[in-house]
């Protein structure tokens, strides 16, 4: 390794420097009392935990996506969080838990072994809240409406929001009896929105006419408000689960109408986005310009089963970090005191002055006589100085 190559970081893996973190941590503060204002209280899972409890119920691709490491006290082997949702589902089920909804919401980095999209960071620092133990549509109206309150606070004004239900592709898979490898494969060609691809996928493989109809039908049923009109349509007769989805997806978009108007639809009913441990409604937001969602979420009942306590639950999360760059809530600039070395018979009186003002939030930088400081003096807009017989903030010349 030479000298440079010490100073690279791995293939997305960023730092953050002074200003920027300055605004991503004043955003998170910000998200924080928003979700705290809504009754969403703060949980600090662990970065690493044993993949028994981290990975058991959540699929292969959560599985994929996770570093894993050898414990040299235990001996067993440990995850990297990778998504925070299931560590959240394990405090509801095992370590916090309470009868009814409980409403949770985290931020903390996690660490994905490929980055989710071409350009994505692999340590995105993820931020969201969780609703647990209600199983009505209401819960999952309150978190789309409070992500899409998240992105507002970001000082993101144009948002898509991507609409879709995963029971609609399951239960027509189920009703054409596939078994989980010819799944999988469909709704690969269903993701891609291959549509000839999977006409004659359909064709090939599923002999009843009619789930085969409906199964053909999905690609095309993409777009506003009238692809649900479109779906009641075509997909009459379909299992009730199929049935029930796009009832609940127009009642969220009557929902959606009425509070956030000018928030633009989209629904995609072959949508089978995120971790494979989601199993109803899920949603997306996104905005022009940027080719990933800005955050995403969805209902993913039965997750606390494996800890012994099966409960519904409904969530959103974002990156952090896509959220500071992308939207315009700026940090005020922030100017600062500089003050003299505090020295002689006055240093007394100077540590009060300085102690008084950190107290009130001003920044004060002290200056040290050993070491040249002119860079940051430089973020010094006034000055300590002694008038009189006190010390007094004066601008600096």
């Amino acid at each position: 390794m030479t000298q440079a190559d010490r100073w690279m970081l791995p293939d997305g893996i960023a730092e953050i420097l002074p200003a920027g973190a300055v605004q991503v941590e004043t955003l998170r503060r910000r998200l924080l009392d928003l979700y705290h204002c809504w009754g969403y209280e703060l949980v600090i899972p662990p970065m690493l935990e044993f993949t028994e409890s981290l990975l058991v119920g959540m699929g292969r691709d959560l599985d994929l996506s996770t570093f894993k490491v050898t414990d040299q006290i235990s001996g067993r082997t440990l995850g990297i969080r990778a998504d925070i949702t299931p560590q959240t589902a394990r405090i509801d089920a095992h370590s916090f838990p309470r009868a009814g909804a409980n409403r949770l919401c985290y931020a903390g980095q996690v660490l994905h072994t490929r980055p989710r999209t071409a350009m994505g960071s692999r340590a995105p620092i993820q931020i969201g809240a969780e609703l647990f133990g209600v199983d009505s549509l209401s819960g999952d109206i309150e978190v789309i409406f409070l992500m899409l309150e998240s992105l507002q606070v970001a000082g993101i004004e144009d948002i898509y929001l991507d609409l879709g239900h995963v029971a609609i592709y399951r239960s027509l898979a189920e009703a054409a009896g596939l078994g989980d490898s010819e799944r999988e494969e469909l709704s690969a060609l269903l993701q891609n929105k291959a549509s000839a691809d999977v006409y004659s996928w359909v064709s090939e493989n599923i002999s009843d006419s009619q789930v085969s109809g409906w199964l053909q039908a999905l690609p095309s049923l993409a777009g506003g408000l009238d692809c649900l009109e479109r779906a009641a349509t075509q997909l009459a007769g379909a299992p009730q689960a199929l049935l029930d989805a796009l009832s609940d997806l127009q009642q969220v978009a009557e929902a959606l109408g009425q509070r956030y108007p000018a928030v633009t639809l989209f629904f995609d009913l072959s949508e089978e986005r995120g971790y494979d441990y989601e199993t109803g409604l899920v949603f997306a937001a996104y905005t022009p310009g940027h080719g990933q969602a800005l955050a995403n979420g969805g209902r993913y009942n039965g997750i606390g089963a494996v800890f012994g306590r099966d409960r519904p639950a409904t969530g959103f999360s974002s990156d952090l970090v896509a959220l500071n760059t992308l939207g315009t809530s700026a940090t005020p600039a922030e100017g600062a005191i500089l003050a003299p070395e505090v020295s002689g018979p006055q240093g007394a009186g100077l540590w009060r002055a300085i102690d008084e003002l950190r107290e009130r939030g001003e920044v004060v930088i002290a200056t040290l006589s050993d070491s040249a400081e002119s860079d940051l003096h430089s973020r010094c807009d006034r000055e300590l100085v002694f008038e009189g017989d006190s010390w007094v903030v004066k601008p600096r010349d």
